[in-house]
């Protein structure tokens, strides 16, 4: 089975094409098969990280029927194993998808044959994000250290959280009313406690269903940009209060240091980890990727033993 990581964040500009990529790299130099799928849709960008000018297929292909598995329009890079699935040729209305739009790539982005699929996601906390956010419980969320960003990144968290509260209960066995508080269109302003104290209230012998059902979330983090006179604990602060609130894991996998030669690199489109893999970034980055492939070895292992 392929490890999905769909990467996202509430705030624009805060690395996450840069750490798709680099993360990508990291993985398919370990002898992995990897795919990058571009789904910032309407301002897709990825391929210029990879130094790829004008990537000739991508998904616009797959939804035009003129493909019929994503998996055909996934476009080599210059990285040995790793490849990219790009959007920049879709229709500029292509982040207003239609309903069966986006079901039809998330049901393909799970059936894609590679070892790691890494989802480039863009801003924001809307519908279509924040399902493909979901295309996995595995999903990392970049910030840096901002109080605009940190603020956006715990709004982002609640707004997928609350939807995939709601995906649960819409899709199965709950209490009418608790049915009817989750897909309220009109209750614009709840939250995902308070359909949990509806849950608790109306159908207390689902709570521990429910509360199952979230912890399945693995959700993990990343503090780009990181500069050597901030705090380096925030992003165990981060974690230690996202665990004491919410019904799921979080992670904090670690801290990505600041150097001003990755928006050179940016610039002159080339990989930053591939021109300067000594540097603190690329460390950083590395040891990030080895945190991840650490996590699906033992759940491997786990798997084998039971």
């Amino acid at each position: 089975m392929p490890e999905i990581y769909p990467i996202g964040g509430g705030k624009g500009g805060v690395g996450k094409s840069f750490i798709a990529a680099s993360l990508g790299v990291m993985f398919a130099n370990c002898g992995k098969k990897v795919v990058l799928v571009d789904l910032d849709l309407g301002a897709s960008n990825l391929h210029t990280f990879l130094g790829i000018k004008n990537p000739k297929r991508g998904i616009d292909s797959f939804l035009n029927k003129k493909v019929k598995k994503l998996e055909h329009v996934a476009f080599p890079t210059n990285v040995p194993d790793l490849f990219i699935i790009s959007s920049l040729h879709c229709s500029i209305e292509i982040a207003n998808l239609f309903y069966t739009q986006k079901q039809k790539i998330i049901n393909a982005i799970r059936k894609l044959p590679f070892d790691y699929i890494l989802l480039d996601l863009g801003s924001g906390t809307n519908f279509n994000t924040l399902d493909f956010f979901l295309t996995s419980n595995k999903g990392i969320l970049i910030l840096t250290h901002e109080p605009t960003s940190v603020e956006n990144s715990f709004r982002f968290i609640k707004a997928v959280y609350l939807r995939k509260l709601k995906q649960i209960v819409k899709q199965h066995a709950f209490n009418f009313a608790v049915k009817n508080a989750a897909a309220d269109p009109n209750n614009a302003v709840i939250k995902s406690h308070d359909i949990i104290k509806i849950v608790l209230k109306y159908d207390p012998d689902r709570e521990k269903f429910l509360k199952e059902k979230l912890s399945e979330l693995r959700f993990k983090f990343i503090i780009n940009l990181f500069r050597k006179n901030l705090d380096p604990k925030l992003g165990e602060k981060i974690e230690t209060v996202c665990n004491q609130h919410f019904y799921s894991n979080f992670q904090f996998l670690g801290n990505i240091s600041y150097d001003e030669r990755i928006y050179d690199t940016v610039l002159l489109k080339k990989l930053f980890v591939l021109k300067y893999p000594y540097t603190a970034p690329s460390i950083d980055l590395k040891k990030i990727a080895d945190e991840i492939t650490k996590v699906r070895k033992s759940a491997s292992l786990t798997s084998q033993i039971s």
